[in-house]
This record gives structure tokens, sequence and C-alpha cells, in this order.
């Protein structure tokens, strides 16, 4: 492997692409005058090799590597170096299949550098163990023996001469390479050791002890959920006993109920036997008084009358412990008929309560009634003993007086009875006009919210029918809003792409302030490269007219000589640029004759540059300077016989970017650097293209959009009081559905 070709651009004083060849495989010498650059041009391959310490080629930092340190313009340095690798027994690891190997270099401002093998970025490293699989070590202090050093060299000791040999052999980059090893060996065994110890004394612990809370957690889940389950089952259970201890007490207040029925229609009875008894035996005293003035048939009927009244004692006694059992009772009923009420709470229930009293009521005064009928007969009966006169059938059960007593207890059960019933019967009939107003209430307010419902469909009808005669709808909507999206996001993707192209076309970036007030930028028509439309068929050809326009490609085509000149003196240019005014530049053309020929010699296999390319009228002048003197041709073949040939005598350049020239120069090899750049301009005019297409057809759309807003505005706000009046509907309905009135 061995130097073919150097190329310098913008490196030390090389501003422009400077292309150095005819390199000899054993031995080449560079030779000069005194600051003709034969020193940089060493520096230069020192440079491209990878070489770190920048003292051995005379700079203290990038910026001193770029030509005039980047204050003329130029602020990139670019160095590549072409090796044969024809050789493959003293090729590369892993490169045997190249025919050549390209290494190039670039820095560029601010401490910008990077590295490219073979056209595809790389590292620094990369490159140095490139040249070190073939001996070369770039960092070797021997490697650069400079004027001075010779005598030096000749009287090294022999351990000085062994380490040179093993440098020169290539031995000494693999102890290096081993010594460096056994260093990253040791620091990766510490920090091993360290992590081994961190695991033991930290981790681990750590992981058993949320291993241990994770076992805790999982116990927690399990009983918490086993408590969740109980909770439920033990409500469940709880509701199944309440449900069943309210029937049992349901049957209760039924039978309680009963009871008291029948103490009421007892008392009721005992209440007229009561008034009964008192007569009897007010009548039985008037007797009693008129006895004592007949004599011994009075003391008689005195002791008779001592016994009834030892009897009456007791039947007192009797009555008031009968008296306290109804009071305990009436308590007890009217308890159960509370929780009855409260069970029941049902207008028809209280209908039908009073319905009942009601019916106890005219019940009871017919037994008023027979009891007052009874009550006469038992006067009678007075008047008949008050004449002396007696009934068989009275004379038992201890007398009148006694059956008076009784008849006196059961008046006065009777009546308190009555007065019971008569409060219960006041109160259920306020109940029922309490119910019955509700129920007044309740209709009312279903009424009203039935008139209310029907008013709301009524109105949301009526926003249907607007809407539906509107000229909008929801399909039109959506399809508008997605036109419009897609519109927008067309635009975003195609900005995004021009973009993309554009930052890998930043060498093409060519920006200027204006250098005069209102100053028309039409007149600056831009780059060559810019400026050219290559039809897609003849793509494969770009390669040769990028090489046919070499650093033409980067000129700037104004109008004349006085915009170039006030955009270089005020339009703070960032870098150096060749101006091209089209009033000034003298174009050459092949002529006529010459084309005729070469498409003769060549068979249609070569044209004139400047046929294919297609650019503006008005740039004519600059196209023809650029592409009217180089002939693109399809092969070597073609282009050697067309650039030699007497009566053509052109510069030729083959599809594959190999130069003829008609010096008898030929020059070729790798593609340049800028391979394919007028296929990528080809590309960001395509997109901008169709960039300003979607902004068209988005603008189109939004013109449309605002000429629809109105429309589209009145059909949004009656949808959406359309929306709202359907939801109050809604929620009317439910309400009205879950109200007193539904129930």
């Amino acid at each position: 492997m061995y130097l073919e070709e150097l190329i310098l651009e913008g490196f030390k004083s090389y501003p422009v692409r400077t292309s150095i060849t005819g390199w000899d495989p054993s031995f080449t010498a560079v030779t000069g005058l005194n600051g003709s650059g034969k020193s940089n041009i060493l520096d230069a391959i020192c440079f491209v090799l990878g070489l770190t310490n920048l003292s051995q080629v005379r700079a203290t930092n990038q910026q001193d590597l770029i030509y005039k340190r980047g204050q003329a313009g130029i602020t990139r340095a670019s160095v590549t170096a072409v090796f044969d690798n024809s050789d493959r027994s003293k090729s590369p690891v892993g490169l045997e299949h190249c025919a050549q190997i390209t290494v190039t270099r670039q820095i560029a401002l601010p401490n910008v550098s990077k590295y490219l093998l073979n056209g595809h970025k790389s590292t620094q490293q990369a490159v140095q163990l490139l040249f070190q699989g073939v001996q070369l070590n770039i960092n070797n202090p021997n490697f650069l023996i400079m004027q001075g050093r010779i005598t030096k060299v000749l009287n090294m000791r022999p351990p000085e001469i062994l380490g040179l040999i093993e440098e020169a052999a290539g031995t000494r980059m693999y102890e290096e390479r081993k010594d460096k090893a056994k260093k990253t060996m040791a620091k990766k065994e510490k920090r091993v050791q360290e992590i081994t110890s961190l695991l033991e004394e930290e981790i681990t612990p750590k992981l058993d002890k949320l291993r241990d809370e994770k076992r805790s957690f999982l116990a927690y889940q399990k009983r918490s959920a086993e408590i969740e389950r109980l909770g439920r089952l033990l409500a469940a259970w709880e509701w199944k006993e309440a449900n069943e201890r309210v029937k049992r007490k349901q049957v209760d207040v039924e039978k309680k109920t009963e009871q008291l029925h029948a103490q009421r229609e007892q008392a009721t009875t005992r209440e007229k036997e009561l008034q009964a008894a008192e007569a009897e035996k007010k009548a039985a005293i008037k007797r009693r008084d008129k006895e004592l003035a007949k004599g011994g048939h009075f003391q008689k009927l005195e002791a008779q009358v001592a016994e009834a009244e030892k009897k009456i004692v007791s039947l007192d006694t009797q009555v008031e412990l009968k008296q306290a059992f109804i009071r305990d009772e009436e308590a007890r009923a009217q308890s159960l008929a509370a929780a009855s009420e409260e069970l029941e709470a049902g207008l028809g229930e209280k209908s039908r309560e009073v319905e009942e009293i009601k019916t106890s009521y005219e019940k009871l005064k017919g037994q008023h009634e027979s009891f007052q009928q009874r009550f006469n007969s038992k006067q009678e009966l007075l008047q008949t003993l008050q004449t002396g006169l007696a009934d068989a059938a009275n004379t038992s059960g201890g007398g009148y007086l006694g059956q008076l007593a009784d008849t006196k207890a059961r008046i006065v059960q009777a009546q308190t009875e009555e007065e019971q019933i008569r409060r219960q019967l006041s109160i259920v009939e306020k109940d029922l006009a309490e119910a019955q107003a509700r129920w007044k209430k309740v209709e009312k307010e279903a009424s009203d919210g039935a008139k209310t419902i029907e008013k709301g469909k009524q109105a949301v009808e009526k926003l249907r029918r607007d809407l539906s005669g509107m000229k909008w709808s929801d399909e039109k909507d959506a399809t508008f809003a997605s036109s419009i999206k897609n519109a927008r996001e067309e635009v975003r993707s195609l900005s995004e792409k021009r973009d993309s192209i554009r930052q890998r076309l930043s060498n093409l970036d060519f920006s200027y302030t204006d250098p005069v007030p209102n100053f028309d930028r039409s007149k600056v028509k831009g780059l060559v490269a810019t400026l050219i439309d290559i039809d897609p068929s003849q793509y494969p050809k770009s390669t040769a007219l990028e090489i046919a326009a070499g650093g033409r490609l980067y000129n700037v085509v104004v109008e004349n000589e006085r915009v170039g000149e006030q955009i270089l003196q005020r339009g703070n240019l960032k870098k150096r640029v060749t101006l091209i005014p089209l009033n000034k530049i003298r174009a050459f053309t092949a002529s006529a004759q010459k084309i005729s020929t070469a498409s003769q010699v060549s068979k249609g296999k070569a044209q004139l540059a400047l046929q294919l390319v297609g650019y503006e009228e008005d740039v004519s002048n600059a196209m023809a300077y650029v592409f009217g003197d180089v002939l693109i041709c399809e092969d070597a073949e073609t282009a050697k016989a067309v650039t030699f040939h007497p009566q053509i005598n052109m510069k030729s350049v083959t599809v594959n970017g190999d130069v003829y020239d008609p010096s008898g120069t030929i020059s070729g090899g790798s593609a340049p650097q800028s391979s394919g750049i007028l296929v990528k301009v080809q590309e960001l005019k395509q997109v901008e293209r169709a960039l300003q297409e979607a902004k068209a057809l988005l603008q189109k759309l939004e013109q449309e959009e605002q000429r629809n807003s109105s429309v589209r505005s009145a059909w949004m706000a009656a949808k959406r009081e359309l929306d709202i009046k359907s939801h109050e509907l809604t929620l009317l309905e439910q309400q009205i559905g879950g109200g007193n009135a539904a129930r």
C-alpha cells in the first residue's frame, strides 16, 4: 500500500482544491523554491495520517492549519490521501477487497474535526489502527525526522537503536497496546471488586429486606382480602336478619293490632255495663234509704250491702289492675301502631284505616244504642226493686250492687276507649288531608314536568330542523378539517425534508445582508449549482457535470458588476465567493462545427455539457461560461478520441469522472467529495416545488375556511345548542322518571 494521490483544500497555503499525483511507490522527493509550500505537503500527510501533536506540523491549534487562520472567508481545511491497495498481501485487515483506500481528515471553525474512510465517517482511533496494521505509527517520535536530527539518529545508543528498530518493525505499538490492555484489565478488575463488594454489603441485604417486605405485603393483602370478604358476608347476613326481624315485627304488629281492636270492643262493652251498674247503684241507694225507715229488714239488707261493698272494693281493685293492664297494652299498641304506620306509609293504607275506624265507630255507636236499651230495661228493673219486687234471675252474681259496680267500670273503660278512638280518628283524618295535599302537589309537579319535557322536545326538534337546513354538516366539517390537517402535515413534512436537504448542502449556503436599503434581491441569481436543472435521465452524468464545472459550480451569478461590488463591500459575506456578472462575463461556447465533429467521432457518445443542463434564459451567459467548453463522454475511449482530435481539441470528462485535457494530462480515480451534489440540488428543487404546491393548496383551503367561517360558526353554535338542549331534556326525563310523580 503506497500513496497515490494527495488532495488539499483550504490547508495552510492551499486555499483552493489542489490535487498532487505522480507519487512513486518507493521514494518521492518534493522540491521547489522557498515559500512554495513544500513543508506544507509533508504537514498535510502527517495531518491526514492522524497526527495528534500539532507542534510537529508547526501549529499551536487547529485554526493555524486553515488558510490564513480562517480570516479570508475559508473556514474549513481538508486533506485527502488516496492509497494504492492493489497488493492484497500488504493490505490492512478488512480492506483487502478495496483497490484504493481513501482517508480524509477535515477540520472547520469552530473546533470541528472529523475523519472519513472510503467516504464513510470514521474515528481517529480507527484511522490510527488502520495505519498501525501496516506498520505505520504516526505518533512514533521517530516517524518524522526533521532537518538537524540525522546526526542525533546516527549517535543513538544501542537501546535507542533497538527502540527505533522496534518502531520501524511495528512491534512497539503492540507492546504499548499490551501495557494499555493490562492497565485497562486492572481497572476493570478493581471495578469488578468494587461492584462485588457493593452487591454483598448493600444491594443483597436490601434485596433480602425487600423480599421479606414483599412476603409481608402479600400476606397483608391476603388477610385484607379475607377480611373484606368476611365483612361483605357479615353485612349480607345482617341484612338478611334485619329483613327477617322486620317481617316478624310486622306479624307482631298485626297481632297486636287485632288484640287492640278486641280490647277496644271490650272497653266499650265495660263502659256501657258500668253506666248501667251506676244507675242500678243509685237506685239501690234510694231503696236502702227507704228500707232504713222500715227497721229489721233494713239491717239484713245493710249486712248484705256491707258484703256487697267488700265485693265492690275487690272488684274496684280488679278494675284498677285491668285498667293498668289496658293502659300498658294501649301504650304497647300505640308504639306498635307507630311502627306499623312507618312501615306502611301509604295513602291507600291510611284511607283504608280511616274507613275501618269509621266502620268501628258506627259499630260502637250501634252497641252504645243497644246498651242504652239495656240501661232502660235495667232502670225498669230498678224501679221494680224499689217497689219491693225482685227477679229471681237477677239475684245471683253479687247482687245488683256488684253488677252496678262492674257496669260502671265497663262504662268508664268504654268511654276511655271511645276518646282514644276519636283522637286516633282526628289524627288519621289530619294525615289523610296532608296526604291528599301532597298528592295534589305531586300531580301538579308531574303535569308541569310533562309540559316542560314537551317544550324541550319541540325546541330540540326545531334545532334539528334548523341544523339540517344549514349549508354545513358533520361529514363536511370532518372532511374539511381532515383536508386542512393533511395539507398542513404535508407542508410541515416537506419543510422538514427541505431543511434536511439544505443541511446536507450547507456548502451551497450563500447568505448576505442587503448592502443598501430597498435592495432588489432578484438581481442576485444565486449559485451556479442552484440555477441548473437536470433531466432525471441525465442523472448518471451528474458527476461528470460537477467535475466539468469544477469550482465554478460554487460561483455566484449577479446581474451586473455594480451589484457584485455592493455585495462584496457591504453584504457582510461569511466566506470568500467568486461572482459572475452577467453583463461582463465573456463566455466561450464551442462552435457548432466542433460539436458536430465530436458527435460524428464519438458516434453520439459525446455531448456538450451545456446541452445536458437546463437553465433560465437570463443566466445563459453564465451557463455558457461554466459548461460551454467541456464535452461529456460515456467512456474513456470516446473521451480520448474527441479530446485529442485535431479538429476538436476540447477538454472532456467521462461519466466516471476521468478528465482528459488537450494539453495531454489525464486525471481521475476516486469520485470527488462533492459527488452527487447536483442530484441533491435537483431533489431540493423538486421538494421546494412540491412545497410551493402544498402551500398554495393550504392557502386555498384556509381561504375557503375563512369564507365559510360564518356558516361554520353558526352551524357549530346551533350544534352546540342542540347538544345542550338534548342533554337538558335527557336529565329532565331522568329527574321526572325518578321523582315523586313517577313513584
